[in-house]
C-alpha cells in the first residue's frame, strides 16, 4: 500500500519511508527495518524521520524500553474506499488501449 497520493509530492526519500510504514501501519518499524526497505545512507534516513516527524507525519512509539517503532500519522494511511476507486497501472493501460 502507498502513502496517499496529497504526500507523494515530497522528496523521493521521505515518500519511500512513508510507503514502507503505511505497509507495516499497525506493527510500525524500527529504523533498522526501514534502512532495509528504504536502502539509503542512515544520514539520509535520519534526515528524512526529522523532517516527517517536523511536519507531523510519522508517530514514534516505544512500546518496550528496548524497542522505538516508527509508525505512519493516520492522515498518511490512505482509506480502503478511496484505493478502490484509484485504477492501477494494468486498469490505466487497458483504459487507454484501443481494444
Amino acid at each position: 500500500m502507498k502513502a496517499k497520493r496529497e504526500y507523494r509530492d515530497r522528496d523521493e526519500i521521505d515518500v519511500s519511508v512513508l510507503d514502507a510504514l503505511v505497509d507495516r501501519q499497525h506493527d510500525g518499524m524500527t529504523v533498522f527495518e526501514l534502512r532495509s526497505h528504504v536502502e539509503v545512507e542512515i544520514d539520509a534516513l535520519e534526515d528524512a524521520l526529522a523532517g516527517l516527524k517536523e511536519d507531523d507525519l510519522i508517530v514514534v512509539e516505544q512500546p518496550s524500553a528496548s524497542r522505538t517503532v516508527i509508525k505512519p500519522a493516520e492522515e498518511v494511511v490512505p482509506d480502503p474506499e478511496d484505493l478502490a476507486d484509484d485504477p492501477s497501472l494494468v486498469d490505466e493501460i487497458r483504459r487507454r488501449l484501443p481494444f
